[in-house]
């Protein structure tokens, strides 16, 4: 090692090094680990240097253009005051029982100079002043304080109007005064300086000649615009360097994340026993194999190693990550799936199925075709300018829009699917077909649209008919299908979560449960809305009017009832009794069956490994030190959670889906209100009757 002292720094000379592009890598690494050489940045030094005395050049020139505006400042306001100040003063001065002005008789201190120079010339007193600016808010404290010092002994003449000027010191926008005050004696004048100081006051020098006078303010002027040509040229300048910089910032920036990301990395890595070589550990999916494998070659030759890494497969017990590999266009549905939880390693992905159901689930609420088109221009402009955003820093909202650009495209196309189905264009029905209704009337106005007399047996071809629009009965035929519909939309996407949970138990191999869970949730969702989607499509083949509010609720409180005219098929009273057999098992059989079973299969299990333990297996001793805890308490209780949280999850799930047509409801009924010219509240408290 070389001999360094600690008592004085050692001698230091600055050296160059021109090292091969093959070598570089090991020499830095070499010489950092001999620690001996501070390296310089040779990118960005030199433009560091030249900005930084840029900006100290910059800011002197403006503290000098500062200090030259406020000077001309007290020169054009000071000019006037000072002049007619000495004036008095002579006066006074040259006749001593003459009082020129009622203002200058409380400055005493010229009249006692003059009386003192009368009775001994000798000790005749030059009058002295200093001139400047004060900060507004201070003035008044400024001037009593100068009062004080010198016993009243001063003239104070302040400027009648304040200025906004640059501080020199701050740079900032200030409102000042100019200022003169005069006084008599070196003593005055050491205390009016140091007051001054305190209170920050910028003094400039003032010639008492008027000649003097003109040839600095045109001195002044000179300065200040010569002073404003070279402050010009320095944004100039310094504007050119940010715009050679900008060319290369991008660029800078990706590589210092870069490096940051792969020494972040390193850091995860841990050293082989022998420190010769590093050991990193992780999960990666089983088809990219492969390609890993080919970069790790890669790598190996770029750096002339003579020793290839080394990959293979560990067995673990330990559970692996969830990893959904998806496109610009998958990503954000997955994302919306994961904001509400991350499925299980390979379990079923319900991220399949948002691709389609969230676009239509919104267009089923958002049905209109005029307000879908306007929708689909706005996606279609963000994925034909997919290139020029990603290269942008968007805002919040934008950033939200483009990243969900594929989502917005397929709702607008369901919105403009569910609007034809709704026959709705930013909400006024449109007439493509010949309507199957007609007025009761041949004036087909609003007051008597009461009734539609129907004069087609063939339906409309698609979508609803308009001549629902504006009539009496639109509420009552349009809040019916649209409730229903959403009920069974409801219980068809309940079944399908329900068919990923068997999928799942499939999967697995894990008839528990199946037998358990799957199949009694199945049982008890289906005896109940399942059954109520039957009613409705069987209500509406039959153009029934029965009560489906009554039948459903009579079926649990009175299931021996008659049903009247609400019974829409034979023997339905029987078949009712028998669902509310069924759902009511179903509690039970989701509860009791699989803890029980579990502990069953733990205690065979326990015991058919203390056996092998017992006969000497390595093996069967391993796998009971990883064999996991189990507690029969904790797992009936988590069942029973499970339990009362489908059997209450079914029913507000299931009445959750009302709200598809709640906000159908609450988005188009104001405004054909509108289109009818009816007032909103007349509309609201028609449709408040409604059922």
């Amino acid at each position: 090692m070389v001999r360094m002292d600690l008592f004085r720094s050692e001698e230091m000379n600055k050296v160059q090094l021109i090292i091969p592009v093959e070598a570089a890598h090991n020499t830095v690494t070499y010489l950092a680990e001999l620690g001996l050489i501070q390296l310089i940045d040779m990118k960005l030094t030199e433009l560091e240097t030249e900005l930084l005395e840029s900006n100290c050049n910059s800011e002197k020139l403006k503290r000098s253009y500062s200090e030259l505006m406020e000077m001309g400042l007290v020169l054009h306001k000071t000019s006037t005051s000072f002049n007619s100040a000495r004036r008095t003063a002579d006066i006074q001065r040259r006749q001593p029982d003459l009082i020129v002005d009622a203002e200058d008789v409380n400055h005493p201190f010229l009249l006692e100079q003059v009386h003192e120079a009368s009775i001994n010339p000798s000790k005749q007193a030059q009058l002295g002043f200093v001139a400047g600016l004060v900060v507004n808010s201070k003035c008044h404290s400024f001037e009593r304080i100068l009062f004080h010092a010198t016993r009243g002994n001063m003239y104070f003449k302040r400027s009648t109007q304040a200025d906004f000027v640059a501080d020199p010191a701050s740079g900032e926008q200030v409102e000042k005064v100019v200022f003169i005050v005069f006084f008599a004696g070196e003593r005055a004048r050491l205390k009016i300086t140091k007051i001054c100081e305190t209170f920050g006051v910028n003094r400039y020098p003032f010639p008492e000649d008027s000649a003097r006078q003109g040839l600095m303010k045109v001195e002044v002027s000179t300065r200040l615009s010569e002073l404003q040509a070279t402050l010009n040229s320095g944004v100039v300048h310094r504007q050119n360097v940010f715009t050679n910089l900008g060319y290369n910032l991008d660029h800078w920036i990706g590589m210092v994340r870069r490096e940051k990301a792969v020494y972040c990395a390193l850091n995860m890595l841990s050293v082989d026993v022998t420190s010769k070589c590093l050991v990193a550990e992780g999960w990666c999916p089983v088809k990219t194999k492969p390609q890993i494998q080919d970069a790790l070659q890669r790598a190996t030759v770029d750096s002339n190693s003579q020793l290839s890494s080394i990959f293979h497969v560990v067995q673990t017990k330990e559970s692996p990550p969830t990893f959904y590999e998806t496109n610009k266009f998958t990503a954000p549905f997955q994302e919306i799936v994961n904001a509400y939880g991350v499925a299980r390693y390979q379990e079923a992905n319900p991220g399949c199925f948002t691709i389609v159901t969230f676009p239509f689930l919104f267009a089923v609420m958002f049905g209109d075709w005029g307000h879908g088109i306007a929708l689909l221009s706005a996606a279609l402009y963000l994925i034909l300018k997919e290139n020029h955003f990603e290269s942008k820093k968007l805002g919040d909202f934008m950033t939200m829009a483009f990243g969900g650009r594929y989502i917005i495209l397929l709702m607008s196309i369901f919105s403009i699917y569910t609007g034809f189905i709704y026959n709705e264009f930013f909400s006024v029905p449109i007439f493509i077909w010949d309507s199957a209704y007609s007025c009761r009337e041949n004036d087909c106005s609003d007051a008597s649209r009461i009734g539609l007399v129907k004069w087609s047996e063939l339906p409309y071809p698609f979508g609803l008919d308009p001549a629902w629009h504006g009539s009496r009965t639109e509420l009552p035929f349009t809040n019916s299908l649209k409730m229903k519909m959403s009920v069974l939309m409801g219980v068809s996407q309940l079944n399908l979560g329900l068919m990923l949970s068997w999928w799942n138990a499939d999967f697995n191999h894990s008839k528990l449960d199946f037998w358990y869970q799957f199949v009694p949730q199945l049982l008890f969702l289906n005896s109940l809305f399942g059954y109520l989607s039957m009613l409705i499509v069987i209500k509406w083949c039959q153009g029934s009017k029965a009560d489906l509010y009554h039948v459903m609720i009579y079926m649990f409180l009175s299931p021996s009832e008659p049903l009247g005219e609400n019974q829409l098929f034979w023997g339905q009273n029987y078949f009712q009794r028998m669902l509310v057999m069924i759902a009511l098992a179903a509690v039970p059989w989701m509860l009791f069956p699989k803890p029980f079973k579990l502990r069953k299969l733990h205690e065979q299990r326990m015991q058919g490994r203390i056996y092998g333990v017992l006969g000497g297996s390595d093996t069967e001793s391993v796998d009971l030190e990883h064999e996991e805890e189990f507690n029969f308490n904790e797992i009936f209780v988590h069942q029973m959670i499970h339990t009362i949280e489908f059997v209450l999850g079914t029913v507000s799930n299931t009445a959750s889906y009302l709200r598809l047509w709640a906000l159908r409801f609450n988005f188009c009924f104001p405004l054909i209100c509108k289109f009818y010219n009816r007032k909103a509240s007349k509309c609201y408290k028609s449709s408040k009757g409604v059922k």
